[in-house]
């Protein structure tokens, strides 16, 4: 491997950061509010068999893709198909994954602006700063510039450092301290009143619904989007693992640590919402609709944090500081995306490409805060929606249709000498090559129509 691109030094490493990529606001901030919108329950048993169905051997083409290429996305898909329109598809299906990207990480920039404003108020108000706390949670647009530039400032600073001493590094501190807090913070609402009845709504589930087009293409774009598919991310990261390493198991794990934790995450926020409607705080309209889904957690849980007296402030603080966390491990890959493409295509400095790119993510991100209305959320839509299903469903006819069976096998075989006898082999290429893509091409057409 080129000295250039580096490596992950650890199995642990790996599936920190690759479940760092995974487990983000779109698990702790996305996965809740959308269960509360989509029927609770029958969402989350669609997810969960989305997650493994479609989304986990999606993961896998993708990594082995990456891993196999050792390069970035568009260079990684030119390997596998043959020069003329295989390349230029390769291109296409390879640089649009860098813009769903840098899309992705631009909106994400603002959520996880308004994440760490709200982690200081907290701190604010114990400071008797009551006018500095209230414009922390007030939506305001110098508010919003500022923490969107210092966030994407962080994710430039760590994404400089290269692959293990950047994100690496910052991986396996960030997801063990994420997790400590999320399972403190879920021991303390189970205990509150309204709580079990969250718990009802969030696992007990009305099976009626579940084959709703609405329900199914929301949950299956929240499974592609937790996980980083379709957009180069896995692709990159599958670039830096080593070839020792098994990749079956790998995925696996990722996958199994991405869809835990976004469970998890919805024995707090949906109990949460329960204890806070128990509390007087309107969480559902008239007909039984979500109220601001977007800012789901910054109108309902300050409400809940309001009401616990001094303790309030300490769980207010633990609680964004962990949506703060999960953000940072999320924006690291986005951006890991664009640059590797830089660095490799135009032969930049790492650093001098981080900075560059995160600049112009930068412009973007304050383009949609100057038109929140118009364009947030046709921003996510757009990606999470739409973009990353496609660019995921692409990639699995790269590897189920493109790339050469027998070179296919070679390549898992790295880490697994031998995967030609495991149930996975026996599954995987013909659920690629047939199922994924007429799974997912049936919700996106859904979703389309």
């Amino acid at each position: 491997m080129s000295s250039v691109r580096g490596e992950f030094s650890s199995r642990f490493g790996f599936i920190m950061a690759a479940a760092g990529s995974a487990v983000g606001l779109g698990n702790i901030w996305g996965f809740p509010t959308q269960t509360a919108s989509n029927g609770g329950a029958a969402f989350v048993f669609a997810y969960l068999v989305l997650a493994f169905c479609l989304a986990y051997p999606a993961l896998m083409a993708e990594l082995t893709i990456g891993r196999h290429g050792q390069s970035n996305a568009v260079a990684a898909l030119r390997k596998i198909s043959k020069p003329g329109l295989g390349h230029k598809s390769a291109f296409i299906v390879g640089f649009g994954g860098i813009v769903c990207a840098s899309l992705i990480l631009s909106f994400y920039a603002i959520v996880a602006g308004w994440m760490m404003a709200a982690t200081i108020e907290p701190l604010a108000t114990a400071a008797g700063q009551p006018a500095v706390a209230s414009w922390l949670t007030e939506q305001s647009l110098i508010r919003d510039l500022l923490f969107t530039a210092f966030f994407i400032v962080l994710t430039v600073a760590i994404i400089s450092r290269g692959v293990e001493n950047g994100i690496e590094k910052w991986s396996k501190r960030l997801m063990p301290a994420l997790l400590i807090i999320l399972f403190s913070l879920i021991a303390y609402v189970l205990t509150q009143e309204g709580a079990m009845k969250g718990l009802q709504a969030y696992l007990v589930p009305d099976f009626s619904r579940i084959f709703e087009p609405k329900l199914l293409v929301s949950a299956l774009g929240q499974a592609f989007f937790s996980l980083s598919l379709g957009t180069s991310v896995m692709v990159i990261y599958g670039s830096y693992i080593s070839k020792k390493e098994n990749l079956v198991s790998l995925g696996a794990y990722v996958t199994l640590i991405d869809v835990f934790i976004a469970f998890v995450a919805g024995l707090l926020i949906i109990p949460a919402m329960y204890v806070a409607q128990a509390q007087g705080v309107q969480i559902f309209s008239e007909s039984g609709a979500l109220l601001s889904e977007d800012t789901l957690v910054f109108q309902v849980l300050p409400a809940l944090f309001d009401s616990m007296g001094t303790v309030g402030l300490v769980v207010s603080f633990a609680f964004f500081a962990l949506m703060s966390i999960a953000a940072l491990t999320s924006s690291i890959s986005m951006l890991e995306a664009p640059v590797s493409y830089a660095v490799e295509k135009f032969g930049m400095n790492r650093v001098q490409a981080t900075w560059v790119i995160g600049g112009i993510i930068a412009l973007i991100s304050f383009t949609i805060v100057f038109n929140f209305a118009a364009l947030f959320g046709l921003v996510i839509k757009v990606t999470t929606q739409f973009g990353q299903p496609l660019l995921g469903l692409m990639c699995c006819i790269f590897a189920g249709w493109l790339w050469h069976r027998g070179d296919l096998l070679q390549e898992i075989k790295q880490g697994l000498p031998e995967a030609e006898h495991t149930l996975f082999w026996k599954v995987w290429p013909w659920y690629i090559k047939y199922v994924c893509p007429i799974c997912i091409g049936l919700v996106f057409l859904n979703s389309v129509l």
